[in-house]
């Protein structure tokens, strides 16, 4: 996507909600699929299934568009990553909202209330700090509510994960900020701070969570709380890159994830007020 399309979603207001057959349609509601006859096999593999509002779009020529992510399919966290092969697109004529008392029973899926984000690149020395800790954690035993994701440099992917509304996301990087590296430190984010910076692009290699969080605010995205586990690294690769992490920031990974377990405990807690 070029910088002139970025600049069309930004100038577009996002679609809170959608009128079908005298009901209010919006994200998170439970919907049940029904393609238009003459469509191919897939509309009719899908047609009857329950399905999990995602977002509601305008393409560049004013045609709506509902996007959902079918509530049995084991890999649907994907699709609100925007992968291909989990996300679907009907228009409004092809999708039911299910009754008021079914909505209910979407909470027994168990949409999880924070995002874990490790991000980072493993080719940039300690820049992978975010990614093992991720991965550790994903080994982990954590609450429900708790959703662990290694975003890696996928930029995009975590702006589009913001969209489902998480009320706090813990992004895990590398983060300089001045101490003895291996230092974990953990901050709170400032998701309402504007700056002359253009969110019109991402490198395509890095993954800057200032940058992200700016992209995320330019497409409308509601960001809540936002927080950063960090770590002090040592040595980011040069420029011809190194994998692996030093031994100051690897000896500090187990600390990373007691740190990130015992935030989320805290949170869940309540114990974490914002300020």
């Amino acid at each position: 996507m070029n910088e002139w399309e970025w600049s069309l979603l930004e100038d577009k207001a996002p679609i809170e909600s959608i009128e079908i057959g005298g009901a209010e349609l919006r994200k998170g509601d439970r919907v049940r699929l029904r393609p238009h006859d003459g469509g191919d096999i897939l509309d009719i593999a899908l047609r009857g299934q329950i399905a999990i509002v995602e977002s509601m779009e305008e393409d560049y020529e004013g045609a709506r568009q509902i996007c959902v992510v079918v509530e049995a399919d084991p890999g649907r966290d994907l699709g609100m990553m925007r992968q291909p092969g989990h996300r679907f697109f009907f228009s409004p004529t092809e999708i039911e909202r299910l009754p008021e008392q079914e909505q209910g029973e979407s909470a027994a899926v168990g949409k999880p209330s924070i995002l874990i984000a490790g991000i980072g690149n493993i080719f940039l020395g300690d820049d992978g700090f975010g990614v093992e800790v991720a991965q550790r954690l994903a080994c982990c035993t954590l609450p429900e509510a708790v959703r662990v994701v290694d975003f890696g440099i996928r930029g995009l992917d975590l702006v589009y994960a913001l969209e489902d509304g998480y009320e706090t996301t813990i992004l895990v990087d590398a983060f300089h900020h001045g101490l003895a590296p291996g230092t974990v430190s953990v901050l709170e984010l400032d998701t309402g701070e504007e700056d002359d910076t253009p969110a019109s692009f991402l490198e395509p290699h890095s993954m800057n969570p200032m940058n992200v969080l700016r992209l995320a605010r330019a497409m409308k995205v509601p960001l809540k709380r936002v927080l950063l586990v960090g770590c002090e690294p040592a040595y980011l690769g040069g420029d011809e890159g190194h994998m692996g992490l030093s031994p100051a920031v690897r000896a500090a990974l187990d600390e990373a994830v007691k740190a990130t377990e015992a935030l989320v405990n805290r949170i869940l807690n309540g114990e974490l007020v914002s300020n």
